[in-house]
C-alpha cells in the first residue's frame, strides 16, 4: 500500500488520500474501510496557513507514505510528530535497512523544509499514531515571537530550503501527544483543544530547538540525508564500541569536517555525544524492560569499569543504575 503526494501549500491531504483509495471524506475525516484496516485520518485546520493532520489507524498491509518535493520554493515548514506504539522506520529509497522511528528513538520528532523528500514506512498490523503539522513560517514567528532566535530556530523562521532537524520526544510530549490524537471531533470544544494541544507540542518542541549551540546551516541534500542516516545506522549497531569519526568519514564518502558539521546541524549533537546519549538510553532500556543486572548492562555496552559506567549512567539519567531501576 503506498500513497505518493507532493508537497504544495495548497494540497489537502484528506482529499488526495481519499480520491487515491476511493474512500469518502466526510467533512475534515477518513473512516478507513474494513477491506483496509481500521482507523481514521483527520485534519483540522487551524488558523489560515496552520493546519494538523492527525493519523490513528492499523491497516492489513504494509503502507509506504511518500512526499515529493515541493515544485516552487514555499515558506511552509513542516512537522512530524511520531507516536506509534510499534516502530515505524524512516528511510530514503535507496538505503537497505530502514532507520526505526517511534516515540522511544531520537527520531520522534522530525521538523524539515518542504523542498525535501520523505517516505516513511509503516508495517502492517502496528498502530499508526502520528501528527502532521504544516505551519507558513510568517505565522510560526508570529506565534513564536523570539527576539534573537538561534541559527537552528533562525533557519526554520527565514525559509531556508534543505532544512532537516531531528529531536527526541520527551515524556511531556508524548502525553500532549497522546492527548491530540484521543480528541473526540464531535466534542463540544473540540477544535480549542486541538489549537491549544498543537501549540504545546510547538512550545516543546522550539524550548529543545533553542537550547542546540549555534551551527551554521548548509543545506542539506537527498543523497546527504542517505549518508547521514548511515552513519546513524553505524553508530547504533554496536554501543559497545565508540564511533570513530575517519572510519565512518570514509565507509560514506564523506569529508570528515562535512559529516561533523551536517550531523549536528541535523541531529543536534555531535557524533560521539549522540553515540553517549543512545549507550545510555539503551542501558536504562536494558535495566527498566530486559531483566538485566546492572554489571551485565555495564559489561553488555562494553564497560570494563562498573564505577566509570555508573558515574556516565547518574550524569545522563540523574540517578545511579541501582536506584533507576528501584525506582530511585
Amino acid at each position: 500500500m503506498v500513497f505518493e503526494f507532493t508537497a504544495s501549500p495548497t494540497f489537502n491531504f484528506l482529499t488526495s488520500f481519499g480520491k487515491n483509495f476511493n474512500i469518502p471524506v466526510h467533512g475534515n475525516s477518513i473512516l478507513l474501510p474494513t477491506n483496509l484496516g481500521n482507523g481514521t485520518i483527520r485534519r483540522v485546520d487551524l488558523e489560515t496557513g496552520f493546519k494538523a493532520v492527525i493519523h490513528q489507524y492499523t491497516l492489513k498491509e504494509d503502507f509506504v507514505l511518500k512526499r515529493y518535493p515541493a515544485h516552487k520554493t514555499c515558506d511552509l515548514v513542516s512537522l512530524i510528530f511520531h507516536g506509534n506504539e510499534q516502530p515505524a522506520s524512516l528511510a530514503t529509497p535507496s538505503e537497505e535497512v530502514p532507520i526505526s522511528l517511534a516515540k522511544t528513538t531520537p527520531f520522534a520528532i522530525q521538523v524539515s523544509s518542504y523542498d525535501l523528500e520523505s517516505v516513511i514506512h509503516f508495517p502492517a498490523g502496528t498502530a499508526i499514531q502520528f501528527v502532521v503539522v504544516g505551519i507558513t513560517t510568517e505565522r510560526l514567528r508570529s506565534l513564536l515571537n523570539i527576539q534573537q532566535p538561534n541559527p537552528t530556530v533562525e533557519t526554520i523562521l527565514s525559509s531556508a530550503q534543505g532544512f532537516l532537524f531531528y529531536q527526541t520526544m520527551g515524556p511531556q510530549a508524548q502525553r500532549v501527544l497522546q492527548q491530540l490524537i484521543s480528541i473526540r471531533q464531535t466534542d463540544e470544544l473540540s477544535f480549542l483543544a486541538y489549537y491549544l494541544r498543537v501549540l504545546e507540542l510547538l512550545l516543546l518542541v522550539f524550548e529543545q530547538l533553542l537550547k542546540r549551540d549555534p551551527v551554521r546551516h548548509r543545506p542539506i541534500r537527498k543523497d546527504d540525508i542517505d549518508k547521514l542516516f548511515n552513519v546513524r545506522n553505524l553508530v547504533l549497531s554496536d554501543l559497545s564500541q565508540p564511533p570513530k569519526l575517519e572510519q565512518l568519514a570514509r565507509q560514506i564518502g564523506m569529508n570528515q569536517t562535512k559529516l561533523k558539521d551536517l550531523f549536528s546541524q541535523v541531529f543536534g549533537d555531535s557524533i560521539y555525544q549522540y553515540y553517549l546519549k543512545a549507550r545510555m538510553d539503551e542501558a536504562a532500556f536494558l535495566l527498566e524492560q530486559g531483566g538485566h543486572s546492572v554489571a551485565e548492562v555495564g559489561h553488555q555496552l562494553g564497560f570494563t569499569n562498573l564505577s566509570h559506567f555508573s558515574r556516565l549512567f547518574k550524569r545522563h539519567h540523574g540517578l545511579s543504575p541501582k536506584k533507576y531501576v528501584s525506582g530511585g
